[in-house]
């Protein structure tokens, strides 16, 4: 688990010095432009590594799997070899995603006006700057980055099915430490896998909530998932609570 904890960690890191930094930048300029090399780069990175997280994210409940429902054989099941590729498969499935869009969009014919209402350059809003009737072309995107979305997320809800059966089929003491240990893999699912369904897959194109979603799954995500797996961990929040009452007893001497 903690493997793979490092890993989301790293990719979050990525997903949110994409973005995140340029954002801050022309918070601070009056001209906010970008070049043609750096949007292609955003757009490339940033479809690399939100890939790369859902496919990290299904491979962590195969493990959850794994731990609750076989418990004896999850030391030969999941060894370093097989985490190690699990994670390789996540960074080659996120690099032949994003560069099946780089492919496409670096031969497109670009016109004015070059102005994006956003806060990065992304497929959706790049496309509407061509010289050419784009829904076509909007579909297939929709379809490409609906299809890595949606498959990753059916797999989810596979494994948490079998999940909650096997623990439904166990002692009351089990099922409420299986629930415990799932519930924060859960949450962060959930709060990374929703916004980018919004934007990429449902067929409502509300400016204002793209732009609130983007900002949250590449800047609030990065930052909550660390707090999320921290407080859920045991040994973390005995710490905290040792932290606090020696904080409180150092003010009451004084």
């Amino acid at each position: 688990m903690y493997f793979f904890l490092a890993n989301l960690s790293f990719v979050d890191m990525w997903l949110s010095s994409v973005t995140t930094a340029k954002m801050i930048s022309d918070f601070l300029r009056e001209n906010k432009t970008i070049s043609f090399a750096g949007c292609m780069c955003q757009i490339f990175l940033a479809h690399f590594i939100e890939a790369s997280e859902m496919v990290l994210l299904v491979s962590m409940t195969y493990d959850r799997y794994v731990a609750i429902c076989k418990p004896l054989h999850y030391s030969s099941i999941m060894s370093l070899q097989r985490c190690t590729g699990l994670v390789v498969s996540s960074w080659t499935t996120g690099f032949v995603h994003a560069m099946s869009h780089l492919a496409v969009i670096v031969q497109l014919p670009f016109c004015g006006p070059r102005d994006i209402d956003s806060f990065f350059c992304d497929m959706p809003l790049v496309i509407k700057l061509t010289c050419m009737d784009s829904y076509n072309l909007d579909m297939l995107m929709d379809v490409d980055c609906g299809f890595v979305a949606v498959t990753c997320f059916i797999l989810l809800l596979i494994s948490y099915t079998y999940i909650l059966l096997s623990v439904l089929q166990s002692s009351r003491t089990g099922a409420s430490k299986a629930l415990s240990t799932c519930s924060a893999h859960v949450t962060v699912v959930v709060i990374f896998f929703v916004p980018c369904i919004f934007i990429y897959v449902w067929p409502l194109n509300i400016t204002s909530l793209d732009k609130f979603l983007a900002v949250f799954y590449s800047a609030f995500t990065p930052l909550l998932n660390p707090a999320i797996y921290t407080l859920r961990n045991k040994k973390i929040k005995k710490a905290l609570k040792r932290f606090r009452s020696y904080y409180v007893g150092s003010q009451e001497k004084v």
